[in-house]
């Protein structure tokens, strides 16, 4: 209850609920389901494909994650549909951003 008051007091105030996020859980996301395409971590050495490493998802969106979780929310082929959920989401996007 106490969450989801913060949660709307937050939007209420125009602050951004990545700060209800979990990064530590967005990082045990991507390495469950993104490490094996991306490289998601600074000691990862490398990935099965060619696909952007987190690092550079990252500087993609300097100012504004909003789209990323946009993009993660639909599915987009190449990458598998992982069905998320938005709390996921939000920690999965937060993790990227922390590697800015």
């Amino acid at each position: 209850m106490q969450k989801a008051f913060a949660a709307g007091f937050l939007l209420l105030l125009g602050t951004s609920t990545a700060s209800l996020a979990d990064v530590d859980n967005g990082r045990r996301i991507a390495e469950l389901w993104c490490a094996q395409c991306h490289v998601v971590a600074p000691g990862q050495a490398m990935a099965a494909t060619d696909a952007a490493p987190f690092s550079e998802i990252a500087r993609r969106f300097p100012d504004d994650l909003a789209p990323l979780a946009a993009l993660l929310s639909d599915e987009h082929p190449p990458m598998p549909d992982m069905s998320l959920t938005r709390q996921e989401i939000r920690d999965l996007v937060a993790y990227i951003g922390s590697l800015r």
